[in-house]
């Protein structure tokens, strides 16, 4: 085994490398996967205790002495010292990589391995990912962007913000919102988000093909599928039916947020839909005012 005490900005090499762990407090984590060279760390600013790098057998760990992975997320600087770190590494992109952020902004990019993050506070940046990826925040925001892997998220109240993701969602949280823009696959949908207070919104690829369920106890629906059916006009809402064959399933549950069901519009390749009636029945079976079906506009139930 190698080890380093870093303590002022410097760069290393490490061959090989086919897993990373880094956990940094206050300051920014890059990590971006490549195809050739060495493993490559920059340490670009530092500032409090040195970091504590250490490579064996393939292994890659960037972290501080006193900030273990396990129980990260209930770590406390109880000694008081002041610690900031600006960290870049390139690794094989085929690398498993656990990133650890206190108060801290992690960015992963180009990884085809498992990426596990765990962020107290910090928000995190994940970028065309193949891998499995899992993230645990407490008040740490997530935005990702491009991801064809299976996608697993836990948060008290940090947001999750998906833009082209795989076909798998898993979600849970307790006030942040929720916004996923499912990129059209091969693969059969897999979406399962839930919610107490926090709102959820998912845009469904053109054309959708799923079973689909959605509830709130207490906040206002938003749906632009005329094949699904919205049930509850006081308290209780539902979302329910079949798009396409129903080869996937869509799942969303809140208790006090509101849910909106929203429809990419089709591909420049595929017809346009013609006219179509986008009337909404209203209490005691009388039509409410349509809306174009232009896929820019839902039907909403307040």
């Amino acid at each position: 085994m190698s080890e380093w005490s870093v303590s002022e900005p410097e760069k290393l090499t490490f061959e090989p490398v086919s897993e990373l762990h880094v956990r940094i407090v206050d300051g920014t984590v890059n990590v971006v996967g490549t195809d050739e060279g060495p493993a490559r760390l920059e340490v670009s600013r530092i500032e409090g205790p040195p970091l504590i790098v250490t490579h064996r057998d393939g292994t890659l760990t960037v972290t501080y002495e006193d900030l273990p992975w396990k129980g990260f997320l209930k770590w406390l600087d109880r000694k008081g010292w002041r610690r900031s770190a600006v960290v870049t590494l390139a690794v094989p992109a085929d690398t498993r990589v656990e990133v650890g952020v206190v108060s801290a902004a992690a960015v992963v990019s180009g990884i085809e391995g498992h990426t596990e993050i765990k962020g107290v506070s910090g928000d995190t940046t994940l970028l065309a990912l193949t891998g499995r990826v899992h993230a645990d925040t407490v008040s740490g925001n997530v935005e990702a962007q491009a991801l064809t892997g299976d996608l697993r998220f836990n948060s008290v109240s940090g947001d999750l913000t998906v833009i082209e993701a795989g076909s798998s969602v898993k979600a849970d949280s307790v006030s942040g919102s929720m916004i996923v823009d499912l990129d059209p696959t091969s693969r059969p949908t897999d979406i399962a988000l839930t919610n107490i207070s926090g709102e959820i919104a998912i845009r469904l690829p053109h054309p959708a093909d799923a079973e689909v369920e959605a509830n709130t106890a207490s906040g206002s629906v938003s749906n632009a599928f005329e094949d699904l059916r919205v049930s509850g006009q006081w308290g209780a809402k539902r979302i329910t039916g079949r798009l396409g064959a129903g080869s996937g399933r869509l799942k969303a549950t809140t208790i006090s947020g509101s849910i909106a069901l929203l429809r990419r519009p089709p591909a420049e390749d595929e017809p346009l839909p013609g006219p179509r009636d986008n009337s909404v029945s209203g209490p005691g079976g009388t039509p409410s005012p349509g809306t174009p079906a232009d896929g820019t506009t839902d039907k909403k139930v307040l």
